[in-house]
């Protein structure tokens, strides 16, 4: 497979990565945090072409990258009093938050759980990807399994070239720390991964401490 390399911020670009994820393609993209690799969030076969461009273990689950607020309810069975104060507080950002996931999402996204990842980005791109293919993106940092958080177009091409159909090029990420996953399925939640989101900022809102 060739990998193309389009700029992020041309039209015609966004118009050919919506026509690869319809495809059930895994194309690349700049996010908030660090770069990641995204697919068809509903679609099982896609989802499977990202762990294997990925190289990761299918017992870890993938996340979904939302393109509103609401978009939460779709995907989750029940959404705790933390949670909502949790995506109230720091979305769009760099929390991800954990919560009891809908039957019908794809199995293999939740590898085998009953939950599921989500986190509403603060990237127009991403959010403009996920409302214009209709449900949310499955996604990951656009490296391979344990590898360094990519910051540029250039660091997921050393990684991924040939193993993904697309990458948007939109220069390099304001970051390069992942975002922070809490489980809301627990209260207080859990911290899962520390990251973009200070934990004491969460712990201010919530007005408890968290576990981890």
């Amino acid at each position: 497979m060739k990998t193309e390399i389009l700029l992020a911020d041309d039209s015609a670009a966004l118009a050919r990565a919506l026509e690869l994820l319809r495809r059930g393609e895994v194309i690349a993209l700049p996010t908030d945090t660090v770069y990641g690799i995204a697919t068809d969030g509903f679609n099982a076969n896609a989802i499977e072409k990202l762990f294997i461009a990925k190289d990761r273990p299918s017992h870890k689950a993938i996340m979904l990258l939302l393109g509103d607020y609401d978009d939460l309810e779709k995907i989750a069975t029940f959404i705790s009093p933390s949670a909502q104060r949790l995506a109230q507080s720091f979305w769009p950002g760099g929390l991800t938050l954990v919560v009891n996931a809908r039957a019908e999402l794809p199995a293999n996204l939740r590898a085998d759980t009953n939950t599921i990842g989500a986190r509403l980005p603060a990237s127009d791109l991403a959010r403009e990807l996920v409302r214009g293919l209709g449900r949310p993106l499955a996604a990951t940092s656009a490296n391979r399994s344990g590898g360094a958080n990519p910051r540029t177009a250039q660091d997921v091409l050393n990684d991924l070239d040939g193993k993904i159909a697309m990458i948007l090029d939109g220069g390099a990420t304001s970051g390069n720390v992942a975002s922070t996953v809490l489980d809301c399925t627990i209260e207080p939640p859990r911290v899962l991964r520390a990251g973009a989101i200070a934990v004491n900022e969460i712990e201010n809102v919530l007005g408890a401490a968290l576990t981890s």
